[in-house]
């Protein structure tokens, strides 16, 4: 098996877990050394901070923000998460739009 494809079969799992919220931190403690798992990693990191700024942040807003804007914005990193994690298990780089450049920029 090329060196490549025994990386992503290896990470798999671990790039899946990495986009369950705050367990984007199993991928980049239990697995550095699987470039795969630590991409996606990284990529869950970002996305579980963004939702988190986005719920503080919307919370402040009266009506539109806590009943209209703060759950399309979980619905939003909802569908990024899913899009990640089937993505992830078919073994694809796939990179968040925006997201997915800032992720690129952690070095851990």
């Amino acid at each position: 098996m090329p060196e490549v494809d025994k990386t992503i079969e290896e990470g798999k799992i671990w790039a899946f877990i990495g986009y369950w919220g705050i367990l984007f931190l199993v991928p980049l403690l239990g697995k550095k050394d699987n470039k795969f798992a630590v991409f996606h990693g990284k990529q869950g990191m970002i996305l579980f901070i963004a939702w988190v700024v986005i719920v503080w942040i919307l919370g402040f807003i009266p009506i539109i923000g806590w009943f209209i804007l703060r759950p399309i914005g979980g619905l939003l990193c909802l569908a990024l998460a899913i899009i990640g994690m089937v993505k992830s298990l078919q073994g694809e780089y796939w990179k968040m739009p925006v997201l997915g450049d800032i992720a690129e920029k952690i070095n851990i």
